[in-house]
């Protein structure tokens, strides 16, 4: 088993929901998409990153806006659609289930309820 695949796996599997997570507090351009991310230390590159938002934006969850830069060319902002939101509220309790059960595996947390070895 190479180790970085692994890795690599698990960090693709949680972007698409921490894309959501961001844009749950505010529009985004991709560039401030990308920093959160790094600063989580989920480094990730635009041309993993586009991709992602387009599935879901062509998947109802997002919509996009262009605003003028002082900058440069002017830049698509990402906001989350009410679909978006409902599927961000439905992933957060998904989330925390699996976190949920996997600190039971890891023996970080006492057993749930339920599933307690007798």
């Amino acid at each position: 088993m190479k180790i970085e695949n692994v890795k690599a796996q698990m960090r693709k599997g949680v972007l698409e929901y921490c894309i959501l997570t961001i844009l749950s507090k505010a529009d985004s351009y991709a560039s401030d998409i990308i920093n959160t991310l790094k600063k989580s230390q989920l480094i990730v590159v635009e041309g993993t990153l586009y991709p992602l938002l387009t599935r879901q934006k062509n998947a109802g969850l997002l919509s996009y806006r262009w605003e003028e830069s002082q900058q440069g060319p002017p830049r698509k902002y990402y906001k989350l659609t009410q679909k978006g939101e409902e599927i961000l509220s439905e992933l957060d309790t998904s989330w925390n289930d699996l976190v949920t059960s996997v600190d039971s595996v890891r023996g970080v947390l006492p057993q749930i309820a339920g599933n307690s070895a007798q």
